[in-house]
């Protein structure tokens, strides 16, 4: 077994709707896809284009929808995915090189196929949010040195609503919200949002199952809100680090950028992903920047004043709010009855697995099934324990970015 069929099995849980109205709505036969320069040819539609979530300030999040590559993709269920920072890119990471249908070669210019991409089963949808990340924009500068985790979960919800009425088709759809990193954040709380708006709702247009996260550290009182003290230490620690990649501690550092060190901005320590292959933060910064691929996308339609990144600095030092915990989501979400899987990768130290289970055991949950290994190939992948709400699965060997990792 792999991340890949996990997926399948996860997904595999609900029955699917077997019925789809055709897609007629104007806007969203203009956000199709014809082709990506350098990409090569495939046999699923894509489209991607700009959502308004608040048409008096100008704000507009930038999304990248993949179609499965199934047999009839309007049965496959719909999952969003959420990349972290906070600040970080979903196209850029998710979709690039992760989970996405392709990669981005080391020339920054033509694309491979994704052998593993999470398209083979499911209808895979990746935001851009807040605004200010990668193509997403808003016409008020004051809304980049805002942000923050209560405007990023409302946009992201006003995305979903309106960009279901550009898609009708994935209206009722089983639908999954999935990220990493600090969407250990955003993904909690926006399914909190979905679900709250769903209540007393007969048949909900998110047609909500569940949510899936890669990691799960959620108690932050020691990372993301440390003390003077505590970073000092750490400036101690990472500084004995070396060459050692933190995100993925078995894996080579890239040649190009072996001094770069995490950024500390006010104390905070940035949840930033990178890669098996850290280099491909740059083929992608070289590849979304190139003029056309922003007209293949339609993005950058306002011509945005600063160049395509992973990453936003502006937002990560503006962040506002960032609650402590998000354990009291979880709790309503597990007393909902809603479904959570949590992957984490036991390579990774910057959200290592101890945190995941430390933050799980906070949880109290009953187990259901305790400690048992699973395989891939006959050799132990990693190990699984089902508790009453919430299934942990660890990979073996897998770093920050686990669909990089180990993408089987």
């Amino acid at each position: 077994m792999a991340v890949a069929v996990l997926l399948a099995a996860i997904l595999a849980l609900s029955p699917l709707p077997l019925s789809l109205a055709s897609p007629s709505a104007a806007a969203a036969a203009a956000d199709r896809i014809t082709r990506l320069p350098g990409q090569p040819p495939v046999n699923f539609s894509m489209y991607s284009g700009y959502v308004t979530v608040d048409a008096a300030a100008g704000r507009a999040l930038f999304y990248w929808l993949v179609e499965a590559a199934v047999a009839k993709p309007e049965s496959a269920p719909l999952v969003l995915w959420l990349n972290g920072g906070p600040g970080c890119s979903s196209v850029g990471y998710g979709a690039s090189e992760e989970l996405g249908a392709f990669r981005i070669n080391a020339d920054g210019r033509t694309l491979s196929v994704n052998p593993y991409s999470w398209n083979k089963m499911a209808n895979v949808l990746f935001l851009d949010a807040p605004a200010g990340v990668g193509y997403s924009y808003s016409n008020t500068s004051s809304d980049l040195l805002s942000p923050g985790d209560n405007k990023t979960a409302h946009d992201s919800y006003t995305f979903l609503v309106n960009w279901l009425e550009r898609f009708p088709q994935y209206k009722y759809r089983d639908f999954y919200i999935a990220g990493e990193s600090y969407g250990g954040h955003y993904v909690p709380q926006l399914s909190q949002l979905v679900y709250r708006n769903n209540k007393g709702v007969r048949k909900p247009i998110l047609n909500f199952k569940g949510f899936m996260k890669l990691q799960l550290a959620c108690e932050f009182d020691s990372s993301e809100h440390a003390s003077e003290a505590c970073n000092k230490i750490y400036d101690v620690a990472e500084a004995e680090e070396g060459l050692i990649d933190a995100y993925s501690i078995y894996t080579p550092t890239c040649k190009k950028t072996s001094l770069h060190r995490r950024r500390q901005i006010k104390g905070r320590r940035p949840w930033l992903p990178r890669g098996y292959d850290p280099c491909t933060e740059q083929y992608s910064t070289k590849y979304y920047n190139l003029p056309e691929v922003q007209k293949a996308f339609r993005a950058n339609v306002t011509g945005i004043p600063y160049a395509w990144t992973g990453c936003s600095d502006v937002l990560f030092e503006y962040w506002k709010d960032s609650p402590r915990s998000m354990l009291p989501i979880y709790r309503e979400l597990i007393a909902a009855g809603i479904r959570i899987w949590v992957f984490s990768g036991d390579a990774d130290s910057v959200v290592p697995l101890t945190g995941t289970r430390y933050s799980i055991d906070a949880l109290y949950l009953p187990t259901v099934t305790n400690w048992y290994p699973w395989y891939d190939e006959e050799e132990v992948a990693g190990w699984c324990q089902v508790h009453k709400g919430l299934t942990l699965v660890t990979i073996r060997g897998a770093g920050h970015e686990v669909p990089l990792h180990r993408p089987r």
